[in-house]
């Protein structure tokens, strides 16, 4: 299995800090889900759903950055969900299957722009790293 340096290099740093802010983004839906679903337009229910989906991903990106090496497979996988999601979240607004408002565009259309800035970190963070067998 291939590796790549993940402490202290670009990639580290975009793996911390999406894992960040994917963590900050899924405890604002999942522990204020109710509270911004009037605000944003949005249910409840995906609030939470996607706010407690997000908190274990945000533990592996903070986890991998934290280490030495990270496999490279997994951080190309990483690479691949921060895509999916962000063509999912404009997928969702043009879809008619939600009726955010204003607020609610916003936010799904900001925080699926950071995900896709967060990609592409990652992904020139990965082309400049060496490979290194594990």
């Amino acid at each position: 299995m291939n590796a790549v340096p993940s402490s202290r290099t670009l990639l580290g740093y975009a793996l911390l800090t999406d894992g960040l802010a994917t963590g900050a983004t899924g405890a604002l839906g999942l522990f204020g889900g109710n509270a911004l679903s009037e605000w944003l337009g949005l249910s409840p229910a995906l609030l939470r759903g996607a706010g407690g989906g997000l908190l274990p991903f945000a533990a592996l990106l903070v986890f991998l950055s934290l280490r030495p090496l990270a496999p490279r497979a997994l951080v190309w996988a990483i690479i691949a969900i921060n895509v999916t999601w962000t063509v999912d979240s404009f997928v969702l607004l043009a879809s008619g299957w939600v009726q955010p408002t204003v607020w609610g565009q916003a936010f799904v259309a900001f925080q699926a722009l950071a995900v896709a800035v967060f990609a592409g970190l990652e992904l020139i963070g990965l082309k400049q790293a060496r490979v290194v067998p594990a």
